[in-house]
């Protein structure tokens, strides 16, 4: 962790030379370990090819009312009528759905432009993510009172679109959903649109743009061939936020907790089973570049394994694990859908410090890239104990502030139950209704 979140890497930016020479010296780790290489011509490390395309005009949202003479149609442009908070994907249409959070769950029509609305906020948000998990291309909602306040100078900037993965059709954990806020007039004009109008977006980009990032994955064989289809997957993300806005004169988002943390755990599990008599089970320990950009990394690893996506039984991802969580009790850790399948209650079975996640309303289980293998099917969960404290995101994040006993206990508590994992039949399962 020193050397991860030490000034000398400038906070492993997403995509950086930074992050590259963060997947190197993980890879230098796993190799003294014993663990063998699974990445790019015999080496640990996957380079991922990236995709960018820049908007460089105001983003237009048009539609035709059902009153307009001659079908005129109506355009609201960035920062003006609506404003776009994300953008996953340059162009949409869909036909327009009206759902109200105040009432319950309606089923979303696939491909539609979602306008939610509704008293609270936090339920806002968490219906963000439902209706855009159920099929959703875009979502438009009220702003925030805060974004509402600052409505004309976020406006003056042009949104961005996240990076892709080249030849991937979907980007990353967020998928190439997006969200648009509302001002109060278009609002009015929404509730008033019969649903299924067909809603139209136009980003205007530029051409694409190419760049990088890197993976850093190692693999133990498996000795039993019995179980040669059930690989456990251990991984968190060593990117984090690099050089950005200072803060009391500090620059660097060095990203100790988020996520050295879980990078240092995944180490110490890698040093663990590489010195122990080989497991039963094929272990892959990976390591993923730009996380912090959507899951682009993770993304490419779940096309380019270094088995058959199938045969990975479970994902165990640790993110911000250097803190104790308030929440639960000392030494702790929490598991990211805990509620989804059995793969935590084993787990604790055995010995680990685990429980279920005390932040239900964070949505965490869908921020991370345990969620990008999940979509696809593996049982993909992340151990946390993140107790939302104020270093999230800031230059403050750093080494000073990591609690070491906390991080030695609780990965400790995970050493057990990790080799009993990777020795054992068990190959977990989703529950009713859990898989994403």
């Amino acid at each position: 962790m020193e050397f991860l979140a030490s000034d000398a890497l400038q906070g492993r930016g997403s995509g950086t030379h930074d992050e590259l020479l963060a997947a190197t010296y993980v890879g230098s780790e796993l190799r003294a370990y014993g663990i063998a290489p699974a990445g790019d011509d015999g080496g640990y490390v996957q380079k991922v090819t990236l995709v960018k395309r820049t908007v460089s005009a105001a983003p237009e949202l048009s539609f035709v009312p059902q009153n307009s003479p001659e079908g005129e149609a109506t355009t609201w442009t960035h920062g003006k009528e609506i404003q776009v908070l994300y953008l996953g994907q340059p162009e949409f249409s869909g036909p327009l759905q009206k759902i109200n959070t105040d009432d319950d769950e309606a089923k979303v029509q696939s491909g539609a432009v979602v306008f939610l609305t509704g008293k609270d906020e936090k339920k806002l948000r968490s219906e963000m993510f439902r209706v855009t998990s159920q099929g959703a291309v875009a979502v438009l909602v009220p702003p925030s009172p805060a974004r509402k306040q600052h409505w004309q100078d976020a406006a003056k900037k042009l949104p961005e679109i996240p990076p892709q993965v080249e030849g991937l059709a979907e980007n990353g954990m967020l998928g190439n959903f997006n969200i648009l806020a509302a001002d109060d007039a278009a609002q009015e004009t929404l509730s008033k649109l019969p649903d299924a109008t067909v809603m139209r977006f136009q980003g205007n980009v530029g051409p694409p743009e190419k760049s990088s990032t890197w993976n850093a994955v190692g693999i133990v064989r498996g000795r039993d061939p019995s179980q040669s289809k059930n690989a456990i997957l251990l991984s968190a993300h060593l990117d984090h936020l690099g050089i950005g806005k200072p803060v009391n004169g500090d620059s660097i988002y060095n990203g100790a907790d988020d996520d050295a943390s879980g990078t240092s755990a995944v180490l110490e599990l890698a040093r663990v089973l590489g010195q122990g008599p080989r497991p039963r089970r094929t272990v892959i320990f990976a390591l993923f570049g730009s996380e912090e950009a959507g899951g682009l990394g993770s993304s490419y690893f779940r096309e380019h394994p270094p088995v058959p996506l199938i045969d990975i039984a479970a994902n165990v991802e640790f993110e911000m694990i250097g803190r104790p969580d308030p929440k639960v009790e000392a030494d702790t850790l929490w598991l990211t859908g805990w509620e989804r399948s059995n793969l935590g209650p084993e787990l604790a079975l055995h010995g680990a410090k685990l429980e279920g996640d005390p932040h239900p309303g964070e949505d965490f289980f869908q921020r991370s890239d345990n969620y990008v293998l999940a979509k696809k099917g593996v049982v993909a969960q992340t151990v946390s104990s993140y107790g939302l404290h104020n270093d999230y995101h800031q230059p403050s994040d750093d080494l000073s502030h990591i609690d070491f006993k906390h991080m030695t206990v609780a990965i400790g508590s995970l050493i057990g139950p990790i080799e009993w994992l990777a020795n054992s039949n068990f190959r977990p399962e989703w529950k009713p209704g859990g898989k994403p």
